[in-house]
């Protein structure tokens, strides 16, 4: 073998010998206990959903938690207005649900995101955008749009993707296209609102990944393991973004 070869396999298991010490983690190979994830089959396909609160939900419940105080005046949500309800209640003063079919019974507005031609200029006070990014093939547009229907003040709150199955109901519709981090949310809603009025914010770890990716229920976890953050394992991305008044 190549002098170099050898060198770059010392070096990688140097490093490797590091991450493992500073993790704390000094696993052997071959001594993990894989029990019933052993399986090629996930524990379910519904993301949890048939078996209680899906984990993501709990990441998204949390964002819009820490973020309701912006859930305010006119709102604007897609597919129902389950989240502007629970979390905006008493400040919410006119609300409104976009879905791209109008399929759903709540909806009133019926329009693709990425060219909501029906929809005038600085109309909504906040936008809750939760899980529908990754839908979208044409994110650029979807953004562009959205800061163009809010209120010069107003905010969007959007969840995406991070680590995620696909969602086979979505993509046999309308497409299931990404999956992001925190740099792309970054650098995506910064072409349109300014950088000083963007914040993203992550969640999870890699049990929750692991667990959510089975299709594990939020009650399998404890709130303690739920609730530890490592950024090398993303599994909800939250946007707070405000469009900046002139």
């Amino acid at each position: 073998m190549p002098s170099i070869f050898k060198r770059a396999i010392a070096v990688t298991r140097t490093r490797l010998e590091a991450a493992r010490e500073r993790r704390g983690l000094p696993v052997p190979v071959g001594s993990v206990d894989f029990g019933s994830l052993q399986r090629t089959e996930p524990i379910s396909r519904m993301f949890g959903l048939d078996r209680g609160v899906p984990i993501d939900r709990y990441y998204m419940e949390r964002f819009l938690r820490q973020s309701s105080s912006a859930i305010q005046g006119h709102v604007l949500e897609i597919a129902e207005r389950t989240y502007t309800e629970r979390f905006g209640g008493s400040r919410v003063t006119k609300s409104d649900v976009l879905h791209l079919t109008g399929e759903s019974p709540a909806t009133t507005i019926v329009a693709d995101l990425t060219s909501a031609t029906s929809i005038g200029d600085d109309t909504f006070d906040c936008i809750v955008l939760t899980q529908t990014l990754q839908f979208i093939f044409d994110i650029q547009a979807a953004i562009s749009e959205l800061h163009r229907i809010l209120k010069p003040g107003g905010g969007v709150l959007a969840t995406a993707t991070g680590i995620s199955q696909i969602s086979r109901y979505d993509a046999d519709r309308w497409g299931d296209y990404w999956r992001l981090t925190d740099q792309s949310a970054r650098r995506l809603f910064e072409r349109h609102f300014r950088p000083e009025n963007v914040d993203v914010t992550t969640y999870g770890n890699v049990l929750a990944a692991t667990s959510f990716l089975e299709g594990l229920a939020t009650s399998e976890l404890s709130r303690a393991e739920l609730d530890v953050q490592d950024d090398d394992y993303q599994l909800v991305i939250g946007i707070k973004a405000v469009k900046a008044c002139r």
